[in-house]
């Protein structure tokens, strides 16, 4: 009988293992993160390899552990998407059967006129843009007119680029919400970003107060099950922005992987019983969307140094699950998500290091954890927990 009194669930957000079969109708075809930033010296990663990373189908080149101290496997998303809200959901156990709306060309003029009127600022840029490239190109007209820098992306997002000293914090999160009621029905983005930056033209930086102002989940996830009854769930990172703060029972605000993971190292001293659910963003922000490889690896290596010293700290009743929630391959032309598996590896006391295959949906995550703790969850999720149990 199962026994586990906490979970660490922990996106390592973007590290994909390899493109799923349809990827080609996301532009995607060839795409594997994590084989791109094994090409890196920079990558170090004896912790996961000793898990067993690289006996995940499709990741053997990291080196196959003839005894893995984890159970391991591959997770295909059933979700129409490969963005951060879709992902997550679905790890949660929400598959979404529509792919939340893009703007390849930009907003449609009603939603910005709208937008505009409501803020009583004008609108630059509209399209999709880098994050980094957007403040550099629009970043001195901003100042100047106190216009709003909006662009998107490959995703389903609205963002919001503005200089703290032309629009406060405060006034910026107002400018989102307000965004976020516009974009409704046909235009129900998955998210709206602030995207604050600092500095002088022309070396303008982006601060870590960025904000995301998320759809809720259109139906119940494993967020909201567990707090229903009554276990903790914890949000570090953005974790409680993606679900718009549902079902979230304590959110731990971390603004990057060093943050999150001193948090997540905090909380395991603490006593709690449910969910401490994770996410670590620098791999995707700060290097797949840069088309870094050696600094994509560089954060792995820290993280996975991080990890040596983490599992020592995990009680017996503990179970640590290490996953992500899309690709985002720094090795290619692209610098958008990548359609690709996700791996996933269980560890604890009382996990059996069993090969659990390429499985059919981020799901499986939510409804095994539901299993551990005795929650109904309506997913199409297939638990694994009996295949773990030792």
């Amino acid at each position: 009988m199962n026994k586990t009194q906490r979970v660490f669930l922990i996106v390592l957000d973007s590290v994909g293992a390899g493109a799923l079969p349809d990827a080609a109708e996301y532009g995607d075809a060839g795409s594997n993160t994590l084989k791109s930033v094994n090409a890196s010296p920079a990558l170090h990663i004896e912790t996961l390899k000793r898990l067993g990373i690289g006996n995940i189908e499709g990741l053997h080149f990291l080196g196959n552990e003839p005894s893995p101290a984890a159970a391991f496997a591959r997770l295909a998303e059933r979700s129409k998407g490969k963005d951060t809200t879709t992902g997550h959901w679905e790890i949660a156990g929400v598959i979404s059967q529509q792919p939340m709306p893009t703007y390849p060309h930009g907003f449609p003029e009603d939603v910005i006129a709208a937008f505009s009127a409501a803020c009583g600022r004008g609108v630059l840029c509209n399209r999709p843009y880098s994050g980094t490239e957007v403040i550099k190109d629009y970043g001195k007209q901003h100042m100047e007119t106190g216009d709003l820098i909006v662009y998107t992306s490959a995703d389903s997002v609205f963002q919001i680029a503005a200089h703290e000293d032309v629009v406060p914090l405060d006034e910026l999160y107002r400018y989102c919400r307000l965004a976020r009621g516009i974009l409704t029905g046909e235009h129900s983005v998955g998210r709206v970003i602030a995207r604050p930056f600092t500095g002088v033209y022309p070396s303008f930086t982006r601060t870590p107060n960025r904000k995301d102002f998320s759809l809720e989940p259109p139906k119940q996830t494993l967020l909201d099950v567990l707090s229903q009854a009554n276990y903790d769930v914890i949000a570090v990172g953005k974790i409680s922005d993606i679900f718009a703060g549902r079902g979230v029972t304590k959110a731990v605000i971390a603004h990057g992987n060093s943050d999150g993971t001193r948090a997540t190292q905090a909380l395991a001293g603490e006593d709690f019983h449910g969910l401490c659910f994770v996410n670590l963003v620098d791999f995707d922000m700060k290097y797949g969307h840069r088309n870094d490889v050696d600094g994509y690896a560089g954060a792995l290596t820290e993280f996975d140094l991080w990890l040596k010293g983490f599992l020592p700290l995990l009680h017996e009743d503990d179970m640590l699950m290490i996953t992500a929630d899309h690709g985002c391959d720094p090795g290619t032309k692209s610098t958008d998500h990548s359609r690709e598996y996700i791996p996933l590896l269980v560890y604890g006391a009382g996990v059996k290091p069993v090969a659990l295959g390429t499985r059919n949906s981020f799901s499986d995550i939510g409804a095994t954890v539901a299993e551990i703790f005795g929650v109904p969850l309506e997913t199409q999720g297939q638990s694994f927990l009996r295949e773990i149990e030792t």
